[in-house]
């Protein structure tokens, strides 16, 4: 152990003493500097002090089923704030439904962790994982949060509306926070029907949160649209899909779909969702997406590559795929 010339025996037993009261038996910094009759401060620098001589060496054991250094390559990677990568097992891969079973549970304890420090959060109506997250999180302590609310129209068939509202409400009730719905359809028949309906007041409500939002809680979609979506009862034609898929798009989030490289895909369709815009989704701090599988694979990168999210959970096999992939 490097001591130096100004490092005494007796101050490296005073060292060894703070050091073994902290990290062994849990004593905070206060308990210790009463105990040894130290000022506060001292106490702090002795910790630093035995961190620098190698009397604690301080070394992080990560958990079965933690994969850290493949979620940090995926954040310097795609610019995120946090990759989340989940261990699912192969039945998964090539079924939506059992994808969003697997992934509920993480997400749920991300969210009643999260959750609490975002002031206004967005969600997105159509996203099964993100129900599902929300049916399995337990109440939230008392936070920030002061309002969730539906960035996408959930009016439909009357299981699918069920589904939306419960989602919005769900998390809300969680978070002891006011539900704020948007009462509409998620896509409308034509550009002059979402006009009418965003002039009513139950829609202008929602709308108004939309610039100042903390986060937003996205599905991240893909083409063709999962079954959910397309028994909704929303319009979305055989010929929407086809316009979408010769304008390049491979995902969407918030039905705002978007190319392999992440740009904005335009068609008619884009002027009849009912719902938050792209500059709006941009603009909110914390984009937090959830999806994973080989089907949704192109999805989920053009979402990465066009800056769409800044958080991902996703499936372990889905993250090592983004990084050996260009």
């Amino acid at each position: 152990m490097p001591t130096g010339s100004s490092t005494t025996p007796d101050l490296l037993r005073l060292t060894t003493r703070v050091a073994s009261l902290y990290h062994e038996h849990g004593l905070g910094q206060a308990r210790i500097a009463e105990q040894l009759g130290l000022s506060q401060a001292r106490v702090s620098r002795l910790l630093k002090q035995a961190e620098q001589l190698g009397i604690v060496r301080i070394t992080v054991h990560v958990p079965e089923g933690v994969h850290a250094e493949v979620e940090q390559q995926l954040e310097q990677r795609y610019g995120l704030d946090e990759a989340i990568l989940v261990e699912v097992d192969d039945s998964a891969f090539s079924d939506d439904e059992a994808m969003s079973r697997a992934l509920a549970s993480t997400v749920a304890t991300y969210l009643e962790l999260m959750v609490p420090s975002f002031e206004s959060i967005g969600v997105s109506s159509w996203s099964s994982t993100l129900l599902a997250a929300v049916n399995a999180m337990r109440p939230i302590g008392p936070g920030a949060t002061k309002s969730v609310v539906q960035v996408l129209g959930g009016v439909g068939v009357a299981g699918a509306q069920r589904f939306a509202t419960r989602l919005t409400e769900r998390l809300a009730q969680l978070a002891k926070a006011e539900p704020v719905f948007m009462l509409a359809p998620g896509v409308v028949a034509s550009p002059a029907a979402k006009r009418v309906l965003l002039a009513d007041p139950s829609c202008r409500q929602a709308v108004a949160y939309y610039d100042a939002l903390s986060a937003v809680l996205m599905g991240i979609g893909a083409i063709p649209p999962s079954r959910m979506l397309r028994e909704s009862g929303n319009v979305f034609s055989e010929q929407d899909l086809a316009d979408l898929k010769r304008a390049g798009a491979v995902g969407d989030v918030c039905m705002r779909f978007y190319d392999l490289q992440g740009r904005p895909v335009e068609t008619g369709f884009d002027q009849r969702v009912i719902g938050i815009s792209t500059e709006q989704i941009r603009r909110a701090r914390r984009r937090i997406g959830v999806a994973g599988g080989r089907r949704k694979f192109e999805a989920i990168r053009g979402a990465l590559r066009g800056g769409w999210i800044s958080t991902l959970i996703t499936d372990l096999d889905t993250g090592q795929r983004l990084l050996a992939e260009p």
